[in-house]
């Protein structure tokens, strides 16, 4: 099968640019040039253009036709033969392999001790005191000559007014729903059950293994495909690898990307501009939960020859 690239196809596009244009010079000039011959001569000038085969532009209608047919059949299978590559991305060796210090997540400042809980409040013993309460007893007994005043009875309610309805009931407390603590909430993780992936490769069949592979090769593609080697670091020879860590949030965003390792030149900050931009990755799990992880992210720097 033809392959043609992007420049190939380009090239022949000129190319046949080119002749049709000098085609349709060359049709021009001698039309031009029979035109003025014709003029100088003794022939009467006629409006149709049948008195006249010199000049008659016709006359090339069915050469151009089948010309233009040629250009567009050309054309057509130059289209379907046109083949894209994808460019070529040097990945240096070493890159995937870590050592062992590479996945020791940095020490981090320890946190106070709490603050010690105040002393409890001391209990005072109050002596009892007796108190002598003088007791005046009154005479309440009832006879049949004692005169008792009734209650007055209460007033009518007003007229012309509807008598107060009593109020509803209130509604019955809401029940209390005790949620649940996640013991794992805003912990972060070293390793996981299923540990976070480069985003790309999920509708691949295979297991997870084939999908994590397939994850790292299109990191690989994506970091050494945007890094640029810093100026600095390339005239003076600076070579190395570079670790980057950052944590992997449940909803697969970057966060708290750092430098762990850096070799100067400008390394560390132009891997760090490369992790800040990459795309939410797929989150870890642990127990069938989405959870942070710490992802430690190795970039080698290797001069070319």
């Amino acid at each position: 099968m033809l392959e043609i690239t992007g420049i190939k196809f380009l090239v022949s596009l000129l190319a046949i640019s080119a002749v049709v244009v000098s085609i349709i010079a060359l049709l021009r000039w001698q039309m031009r040039r029979k035109g003025r011959d014709l003029l100088a001569s003794d022939v009467v000038q006629s409006q149709s253009y049948k008195q006249y085969p010199q000049v008659n532009v016709f006359a090339y209608a069915s050469t151009l036709l089948r010309f233009g047919m040629v250009v567009s059949l050309v054309l057509v299978i130059f289209a379907f033969n046109w083949t894209t590559y994808e460019r070529e991305i040097d990945i240096p060796t070493g890159t995937i392999t870590l050592d062992d210090d590479l996945m020791v997540i940095p020490p981090r400042a320890p946190e106070p001790p709490p603050p010690l809980p105040p002393p409890p409040p001391e209990i005072l013993e109050v002596p009892e005191e007796e108190i002598e309460e003088e007791v005046i007893f009154e005479d309440q007994t009832v006879d049949e000559e004692t005169v008792v005043d009734a209650p007055p009875p209460p007033p009518p309610p007003p007229l012309g007014k509807p008598d107060v309805v009593p109020p509803p009931p209130p509604p019955p407390p809401a029940p209390i729903i005790v949620e649940e603590e996640d013991e794992d909430a805003g912990k972060i993780f070293v390793s996981v059950q299923q540990m976070p992936r480069f985003v790309g490769c999920e509708d691949i069949d295979g297991t997870n293994d084939d999908k994590k592979s397939c994850a790292e090769t299109k990191l690989l593609r994506y970091i050494y495909g945007k890094i640029k080697y810093p100026t600095i670091a390339r005239e003076n020879g600076i070579e190395g690898m570079v670790v980057i860590g950052f944590v992997v949030e449940k909803d697969g965003s970057i966060t708290g990307a750092q430098i762990l390792r850096d070799i100067g030149g400008g390394c560390g900050a132009e891997a760090l501009r490369v992790v800040n931009q990459m795309p939410d990755w797929i989150p870890g799990y642990q127990r069938a939960k989405p959870v942070r992880v710490q992802f430690n992210l190795p970039v080698r720097f290797q001069l070319q020859g």
